[in-house]
């Protein structure tokens, strides 16, 4: 009996052990990507379960508590391809994984714009990100050209590398304006914006071979997570060393211009284990190009060197962010255009030629404070030095904080011309603009004379006479009558005229610091997210937006300013423009300024699991914006006209340098807006393969820097209210994830109110006046489609696409009459459709991926939009086709040609009006009945950068 019993206890014990044993079984293993560096964070899934972890800091994972089998673990990793494993339990060995990038699967998991990691099957908000190799088998323009893809986002690249325009959703206001080009979304580097203030942000970013990968957020929970920027994040996101060396280097050389100006770009990234659990990564580039539009000198030049040291710890890590710009670059000018009802480059121009500055040095007034060298090649200058670090705790208990931290000098000095258009010399405009006219004074009426300064040859002459006083007949105070012989270059164009080119310098210097602090409490089913964000920047400001001189360029590829004399009625010869061809040299005075601005917002974020299939989340935050300054207006020198005056140089027969300035009094202003934005999201995943979000935002939005910088009396300070914009957003998502087809459908629905319009016009002393900003709402709704179709193994299609209407419930804008503010009027737009937001947007991007070989097509189309809210006359739409193939002669070395805008399309993405500046910059100055009344007028536009070629050899190691 005994026996039996011993038995018995024996088979029960050896059940018992058997299935202990059976419930802990584990897959282990590691995941790196193709060049051997580990990826932190990778999403482990058991096929067919809800049975997942993540990868530690060390790319390793372990799945525990497994009966032994057979089982298929899903792998996948934001950029890269997801890869399915059979593995059997027990294993014979830990799995090592290799991913290979891409930029197509719904399930990566993202960072951006979510208060924890998640797929973007989990997520409740518009995500889409590009991964590395996406990222490099294209030849963007520009950082904000590499957006152009995201669905529901435009991009106007037409200026080049910098000063670029990018909105999501129909949030478009003023966005025809470069200046305003990220009024609603924020440019991000590994989590914190490029810039705090809504200042030229494409400034100081430049994507590089140490870019890992984009994330894009449109609308949604940007209202909370984003500083200022309910419209969407874009956070460009930077690789990090790995536990063996590994990096790669590329040189790129190219044509722009369709073929004929060179390009050169070296880029490089490496990175690799130090000692103690360090690992290292250094990146950058450096190039040099003479643009698109040949001026005879560079357009880009420069670079930039970025690096990161990261410590992984068994709780945490910690990341050390460094990196240098030092890049000079330039917008691409405006081109003179004709026909309002189909606009083209006017007859004699040319989209491959340049209308810029030429090459040339020479020293400008500043107030009381001496001169300053301008020198137009130094174009704008961009600097930026910033250190910074990310560091995550764990705390135990689910508990973990989480905190991003950047001090950063930045430096933009701006040697440019802008506004460029034909003025007519027998135009009352070309002689009030730099401040010549000057009544019945005989010093300054007669006879101008016009020469080429290459030959000195005169090629016009016009004579001025006075048109005041009691004999004066209706129209301009000045009477102007061509020469009989005038033989102006570019006649053929607008007879008696040259190019208006006014010399624009700026210089602004930031001292910025930013951090964000957030505390998580993880549970099985939630998460909790308690955050605070704070910024403050210092801008020292030279010169806001002004001209320092005006010179009239002949109409011609590469302009140079015409030698101009003035034949005087006093019997005297006046030399009107100096040695370098400008006239009014230091202009009115600088316009300058300080300003200090900040932020403090507090933030929370539940993300509960409801169910396994069921997610909520929401959010809510708390924001305070400051700003308060100065600006001091420059006051005109009132001696400009005495005869008996000389000038800097004491000759009074030299006009040019007889003008300038002394500093204003200080317009002081201190702005102090708080605001509460929230939101809330459901997403139900049906199954692995199917999930539905719905998300509903309301943010705010503060005035731009730009509010406060043109703040320049003291009455538009008191009278002008620092209002809130607020945001509304509604969408819907439905997500399929399959390995044929991925694809995320999403109606939308957003509304601003409060989006100002500032507008600024000419006093009649030439200095300039803003009236009292108007405010605007605006509606949009609108539907996106992201879809990518693995037809075979090496065959898949991406597209994305944008339908939107979007509407000017009420606006109103101020009508200029005279110069000066006693005759303007409030015109009324209100029910007109908004302009510059296209009715339709799309991209269509068949691939080929083979074993070496590899190539794609991508073809992007625009549609119409209007040209302004009084809806005067529509931008035509356009397409345009960009080309890639490549090929892979080893894992190690590849080459790559790109050929952008292979048509040659000129697709104009933006317009100013006629009359030079400031009247050309109100776009809302050319209603209907302008257009009607002058069919023939020369504007201006800006296009699609002409076609170009790019070949990259790629070394990896």
């Amino acid at each position: 009996m005994k026996n039996h019993v011993r038995l018995l206890l024996s088979c029960f014990g050896f059940l018992l052990i058997s299935f202990a044993q059976a419930q802990t079984g584990e897959i282990t293993g590691q995941v790196k990507d193709e060049s051997g560096a580990v990826l932190p964070g990778a999403s482990i899934l058991i096929e067919g379960t809800k049975n997942g972890t993540m990868t530690d800091f060390d790319g390793n994972f372990r799945l525990s508590g497994l009966d032994s089998g057979d089982y298929k673990i899903i792998i996948s990793y934001v950029g890269f391809t997801r890869k399915k494993i059979s593995v059997s339990v027990p294993q014979s060995q830990p799995l090592s994984v290799s991913l290979a990038e891409d930029a197509t699967q719904l399930d990566d998991v993202v960072v951006t714009g979510v208060f924890d990691s998640r797929s973007r099957m989990d997520a409740s908000v518009a995500i889409t990100t590009i991964g590395a190799k996406q990222l490099a088998r294209v030849a963007p323009t520009s950082s904000a050209d590499l957006l152009k893809n995201i669905p529901g986002v435009f991009v106007n690249q037409a200026r080049g590398e910098i000063w670029n325009s990018v909105y999501s959703r129909g949030l478009s206001a003023n966005s025809i304006d470069n200046i305003n080009g990220y009024r609603y979304v924020s440019l991000q580097e590994d989590g914190l914006p490029i810039t705090n203030v809504e200042l030229f942000p494409d400034l100081f970013l430049r994507a590089d071979a140490m870019t890992a990968r984009v994330e894009a957020v449109r609308g949604g929970t940007a209202s909370i997570l984003g500083a200022n920027a309910p419209g969407g994040i874009f956070n460009y996101v930077s690789k990090t060393g790995g536990d063996e060396f590994a990096g790669e280097v590329r040189a790129k050389y190219g044509l722009e211009g369709n073929g004929k100006n060179p390009y050169y770009r070296a880029d490089f990234n490496v990175g690799g284990p130090m000692s103690n659990g360090w690992t290292y990564n250094v990146g950058g580039f450096f190039r040099q190009s003479d643009g698109a539009r040949d001026r005879g000198y560079p357009v880009n030049k420069g670079g930039q060197i970025r690096a990161n040291l990261v410590k992984k710890y068994k709780t945490g890590f910690f990341q050390l962010n460094l990196k240098y710009l030092n890049d000079k670059n330039d917008r691409m000018a405006f081109i003179p255009s004709t026909n309002w009802q189909d606009p083209q480059i006017a007859d004699g121009f040319s989209k491959y030629d340049s209308y810029a500055l030429y090459d040339f040095s020479m020293e400008v007034p500043f107030n009381e404070t001496g001169t300053r060298t301008i020198n137009s090649t130094d174009l704008l200058h961009n600097i930026d030095r910033s250190i910074g670090f990310n560091w995550k705790q764990d705390l135990g208990n689910g508990f973990s904080l989480k905190n991003d931290f950047k001090y950063s000098r930045k430096d933009d000095e701006r040697n440019a011309t802008a506004v460029v258009t034909p003025i007519s010399t027998t135009s009352f405009l070309f002689y009030a603009i730099p401040g010549l006219f000057a009544g019945p004074n005989p010093a300054r009426t007669g006879t101008y004379r016009f020469a080429d300064p290459r030959t000195g040859q005169e090629f016009g002459t016009v004579n001025l006479a006075p048109n005041v006083g009691p004999n004066a007949v209706p129209g301009p105070p000045a009477i102007l009558t061509p020469g009989p012989n005038n033989n102006f270059p570019g006649s053929n164009i607008q007879p008696n005229s040259l190019l208006f080119m006014p010399l624009f310098y700026q210089d602004i210097d930031r001292n910025e610091i930013a951090n964000q602090l957030v505390f998580t409490k993880k549970t099985e089913k939630s998460s909790f997210n308690l955050g605070s964000f704070y910024s403050r920047s210092k801008l020292d400001i030279t010169n806001w937006s002004k001209g320092m001189g005006l010179s009239g360029g002949l109409i011609q590829n590469q302009p140079v300013p015409a030698q101009i004399t003035l034949d005087a009625n006093n019997g005297q010869t006046y030399e009107v423009t100096s040695p370098e061809g400008f006239m009014n040299v230091g202009w009115t005075g600088s316009d300058d300024g300080e300003t200090t601005q900040g932020i403090f917002a507090l933030f929370f974020g539940h993300n509960w699991k409801i169910t396994p299939k069921l997610t909520l989340d929401y959010g809510m935050r708390y924001e305070d914006v400051t700003s308060k300054g100065f600006n001091s207006i420059g006051v005109p020198n009132p001696r400009q006209n005495d005869p008996s005056f000389g000038g800097l140089d004491g000759n009074p027969l030299t006009l040019w340098d007889n003008g300038g300035g002394t500093a204003g009094a200080p317009v002081n202003y201190d702005y102090k807006l708080n605001s509460f934005s929230y939101t809330a999201g459901l997403n139900y995943k049906f199954s692995e393969q199917q999930a539905i979000y719905a998300r509903f935002a309301r943010g705010n939005k503060a005035p731009s820097t730009f509010f406060y910088l043109d703040l320049n009396d003291d009455a538009l300070v008191e009278n002008t209210p620092a209002l809130l914009e607020e945001i509304t957003q509604f969408e819907i998502g439905y997500k399929v994830n399959t390995e044929k087809l991925q694809l995320v459908a999403t109606p939308f629905y957003s509304n601003l109110n409060n989006v100002p319009n500032i507008q600024t016009f000419s006093n009649e002393d030439g200095t300039r006046y803003s009236p009292p900003f108007q405010f605007a709402e605006y509606t949009t709704l609108g539907f996106e489609l992201e879809t990518t179709i693995n037809l075979t193994d090496k065959w898949m299609v991406r597209s994305n696409a944008v339908i939107q209407y979007a509407k000017a419930d009420k606006y109103t804008t101020w009508n200029e009459g005279r110069d000066g503010p006693a005759d303007d009027t409030i015109i009324e737009y209100s029910g007109n459709e908004a302009d510059n937001s296209a009715n339709v947007i799309f991209n269509i991007n068949p691939i080929y991926n083979g074993e070496k070989f590899y190539s794609s097509l991508n073809y992007s189309y625009m549609g119409a939009r209007q040209a302004n809210v009084p809806n005067s006359f529509l931008l035509p739409a356009f397409g345009s086709v960009d080309l890639a193939f490549g090929y892979d002669f080893s894992k190690k070395f590849g080459l790559q040609l790109n050929i952008n805008n292979v048509l040659d399309k000129y697709g104009i993405l933006g317009w100013q009006g006629p009359g030079g500046f400031p009247a050309a910059l109100n776009r809302d100055g050319f209603p209907p009945d302008f257009i009607a009344n002058n069919p023939n007028a020369i504007f201006s536009t800006q296009g699609s950068m002409p076609r170009a070629y790019f070949l990259t050899a790629t070394y990896r190691f």
